[in-house]
C-alpha cells in the first residue's frame, strides 16, 4: 500500500484549495493508498525556523515540537508527496515554506558533506504532484515572472532531497470560475493523484 503525503497550505476554510486538497485525500484513500494528511494552517505548524534550525551541513538535531518531530519522522517514510497551495507572490503561502525549511532538513532530507557540495537526496519518495490556483494567466506568469513555482519546486526543492518525478499542475484563473470549471478542475486533480501510483 502506497504511503503518500498530502499537505494543504491555504488559510481559509471553504477556499477551492480545500476543495482540491478533500477530492485528492477521499480519492486516494478510495485507491487504497495509506494517506497522512495535513492541513498546514488548521494543524497550527510553526514556520518559523529557530535559530539552532538554521545548519545546512549537520544533520538535525532533535526537537522538543512535537508536531515538528511527526512531520519530520513522516516525510522519511513516503512514498510520494501532493502539495496544494496558492501562487502567492510567486512563492507558497509562509506555512508550506516554513514546512520546507524546518522538515526537510539534514539527516532527515538530505545529506551534504560541506557548504559547496553536492547534496544526497535521503527521501524514498520519488515521486510529487503540486497542485497549485493561481490568479495569473499562464501567458503573463511566464513571460514576465518566469514562473517562479516551477523553479522553486522542480529546481531547487524536491530534487535537492531525492524526489526526481516532479510534476505541476496550475489551475486558473480561480477567481470568477464557474462551478463548472471547478468541478472539472476537481476530476483533473483527481486524475493527476492517481497517475502517481503507476
Amino acid at each position: 500500500m502506497p504511503r503518500i503525503g498530502v499537505y494543504l497550505a491555504h488559510p481559509r476554510p471553504g477556499s477551492f484549495n480545500h476543495a482540491v486538497f478533500d477530492t485528492v485525500v477521499q480519492h486516494l484513500r478510495g485507491l487504497g493508498c495509506e494517506v497522512l494528511a495535513h492541513d498546514l494552517c488548521a494543524e497550527g505548524f510553526a514556520p518559523e525556523l529557530t535559530a539552532h534550525e538554521t545548519e545546512t551541513v549537520r544533520s538535525a538535531t532533535g526537537t522538543h515540537d512535537a508536531g515538528l518531530a511527526l512531520h519530520r519522522a513522516e516525510v522519511a517514510t513516503l512514498d510520494a508527496m501532493v502539495f496544494v497551495h496558492p501562487n502567492w507572490w510567486g512563492m507558497p503561502p509562509a506555512v508550506l515554506t516554513g514546512w520546507v525549511q524546518r522538515v526537510l532538513v539534514p539527516g532527515v532530507a538530505y545529506k551534504l558533506g560541506t557548504a559547496d557540495g553536492e547534496p544526497e537526496g535521503l527521501l524514498k519518495a520519488g515521486r510529487a504532484l503540486v497542485l497549485n490556483t493561481s490568479d495569473t494567466p499562464a501567458d503573463r506568469e511566464e513571460a514576465e515572472f518566469g514562473d517562479p513555482l516551477q523553479k522553486i519546486w522542480s529546481a531547487c526543492v524536491l530534487p535537492y532531497v531525492g524526489v526526481a518525478d516532479v510534476r505541476r499542475v496550475v489551475f486558473r484563473t480561480v477567481t470568477g470560475s464557474s462551478a463548472e470549471t471547478r468541478a472539472s478542475w476537481l476530476r483533473q486533480a483527481r486524475d493527476h493523484a492517481a497517475a502517481l501510483l503507476t
